[in-house]
């Protein structure tokens, strides 16, 4: 990586979402559903990448309000990637162990970005 850092690069929030989305990819890539759904697989990929891409977008707004917005959007974008997931484990495209790792993942980033969003939220207090 370069010299220049930006803020948002050392939450470790956003970087367990780039390993994320990064694990999510790797998934994506290995799944052979026959007839191709195209579509669902980059609604997956764009979802997973959506969770560290608001984390940074909010982290870069002025106030705080819009912060927590841009967290809550990143934690939906979580919740959609694990239920994207979910569908295609049950269409037998992923195995449970893929489908129970990600869900690991994803609730520890879940309660990270919780936890951030009820200190900022203090803050405003």
């Amino acid at each position: 990586m370069g010299k220049t850092r930006f803020s948002f690069e050392d939450l470790e929030v956003w970087q367990k979402a780039i390993n994320f989305a990064k694990r999510v990819v790797n998934i994506s890539e290995q799944i052979d559903t026959g007839r191709k759904h195209f579509r669902l697989l980059e609604q997956l990929e764009s979802a997973s990448a959506s969770v560290a891409m608001n984390i940074a977008e909010g982290k870069g707004r002025y106030s705080k309000r819009e912060y927590i917005q841009f967290l809550y959007i990143a934690r939906g974008s979580l919740y959609e990637t694990v239920t994207l997931l979910t569908i295609f484990f049950e269409n037998n495209w992923i195995s449970d162990k893929q489908l129970d790792e990600i869900k690991d993942i994803a609730d520890e980033i879940g309660k990270m970005l919780s936890g951030l969003i009820a200190s900022i939220k203090n803050s405003l207090a």
